[in-house]
């Protein structure tokens, strides 16, 4: 994913079945279970479309602190370096950063209005 857009979106809720459900039936997606290990999330699929455009999430286990927001995930080409910048700029960091065994990772922040978002570096070679 280029540098600078928006790669993903997810809600994290605390009843992500009941909101899946409405989202189901508002905008007609289909969902897809994603193994959380220990529960399930939802990938959320367009009608007529084979690949998810958002997650569902239950704020539960590593989600608990996320925010019951869209939260949007912007691409960035150095994660720590991003949030050193973000953060010298008046950003608060609420999650993160997490990073995988390969490499990429994300950090959900404040920005300095107050809004909500993730910066997401992509693993190498993906």
């Amino acid at each position: 994913m280029a540098t600078g857009r928006i790669s993903w979106t997810d809600l994290t809720v605390a009843d992500a079945t009941s909101i899946r459900d409405f989202y189901s039936a508002v905008v007609g997606w289909r969902s897809e279970d994603v193994d959380m290990g220990g529960y399930t999330d939802f990938g959320m699929v367009p009608s007529g479309e084979a690949d998810a455009v958002a997650g569902i999430c239950h704020a539960r286990g590593q989600n608990a602190e996320i925010p019951p927001v869209w939260l949007v995930y912007i691409s960035v080409e150095n994660l720590v370096a991003s949030l050193d910048e973000a953060t010298k700029l008046g950003a608060t960091v609420i999650d993160g950063p997490r990073m995988a065994e390969e490499g990429g990772g994300f950090a959900v922040i404040r920005d300095p209005a107050g809004a909500v978002c993730a910066l997401y570096q992509e693993a190498p070679g993906r």
